[in-house]
């Protein structure tokens, strides 16, 4: 049973992913020093879904910040990240100092299942509620689920800019759109599954805005660039529930790309971090944890990782603190809990890809 969903799990890092891989040889970064070290000596071990790309400018601050310190990035699938925790922590073992993932679920998981440990950040307190859980489980990005769409495709006309206004473009342009619409496949993808769920419970129509998909061929992908590409070029003009991250770093160099962030609601996803209670070393873990939450490491993250910051004292564009004062109650953050577990469970899951796969044949 675990492995039932567990094996669906493993696509949400892919779907985080521009392109939908892991490395497979950890990157080591030696310590820069700097002169005569005062502060934190030694190597902290990383596990992570996040890209080299955008790891190496929040490693290269940290290590700004403590030169004395090594770091032994390991950039891992989510269900290997998982395996290896639960694996390396039995007793008498040790794992990794930090583990940052994008499997919401299966982060939380492991701080419900006892193998993440209670950790104070000194930014901790000035965090939203709904961003930590239980002292072990933080959400460390803010990244928002779009509407992307074709430039061209759209010139003179208006593209979609609410759920209600999608499903009446698919019902009055089908013929235009058929074949050009793509989405997360939510049987293969964790992170479109996220997606899905929260729909589910924030959308009354969503099975009907899944029917009108169907109807017009949507492509259904696992991972993120796949569909970005295809709609900057024109191949697709519509991409719905699209990692937002990803889609603004990819727009920079193709104009054709436009984004939406939902006007009736806009999902927000995050990279969860746990310090685990087998760390090799959890004062490392711990101080990589808080520079991963502090405004430094916050600011990073969004201007040169352009993940988003959760921190509400970082207002740079893309931030939880910008988005929030100019969206407001339009946005809706996953939040980091048990509520993540309860499609983990093999029965309600596999009742909502029945749902799913009704409505995508639904005539």
């Amino acid at each position: 049973m675990i492995r039932y969903f567990l094996a669906a799990a493993i696509l949400t890092a892919a779907a985080l992913s521009p392109t939908g891989a892991a490395q497979a040889d950890p990157v080591y970064f030696p310590a820069p020093g700097g002169g005569e070290e005062t502060g934190p000596v030694g190597a902290v071990v990383v596990y992570s879904t996040t890209d080299m790309a955008q790891a190496r400018p929040i490693v290269a601050a940290f290590q700004a910040r403590y030169p004395a310190v090594a770091v032994s990035y390991h950039e891992l699938q989510s269900l290997e990240i998982f395996d290896r925790v639960t694996r390396e922590s039995e007793p008498g073992g040790m794992t990794a100092d930090l583990v940052l993932s994008s499997a919401m679920d299966l982060q939380v998981k492991l701080a419900n299942d006892g193998y993440a440990s209670r950790q104070s950040p000194s930014e901790g307190g000035r965090l939203p509620r709904w961003a930590v859980w239980q002292d072990s489980a933080f959400a460390v990005t803010y990244e928002p689920a779009v509407i992307i769409y074709n430039r061209p495709f759209f010139d003179g006309r208006e593209p979609p800019r609410t759920r209600a206004d999608l499903m009446r473009l698919l019902e009055e342009e089908g013929s235009a759109l058929f074949g050009k619409i793509a989405t997360y496949d939510v049987e293969r993808s964790g992170l479109g599954f996220l997606f899905l769920a929260r729909d589910h419970e924030h959308f009354p129509q969503i099975w009907r805005l899944v029917s009108l998909m169907g109807r017009q061929g949507v492509k259904l992908y696992t991972n993120s660039a796949a569909i970005i590409d295809r709609v900057a070029t024109g191949r697709f003009v519509l991409g719905y529930n699209i990692l937002g991250s990803y889609a603004q770093a990819m727009a920079a160099s193709r104009p054709g790309l436009g984004i939406i962030l939902p006007e009736d609601y806009t999902i927000i996803a995050s990279r969860v971090a746990i310090v685990p209670r087998a760390a090799r070393s959890r004062v490392l873990g711990a101080l990589f944890l808080d520079f991963l939450l502090s405004p430094e490491g916050q600011r990073v993250i969004a201007s040169e990782s352009g993940l988003g910051a959760v921190h509400p004292a970082v207002g740079l564009a893309g931030s939880a603190n910008a988005m929030q004062a100019q969206l407001g109650a339009r946005l809706r953050p996953i939040s980091v809990g048990p509520g993540l577990l309860v499609y983990l469970d093999q029965v309600k899951r596999r009742k909502l890809l029945e749902l799913w796969n009704e409505a995508l044949v639904r005539p």
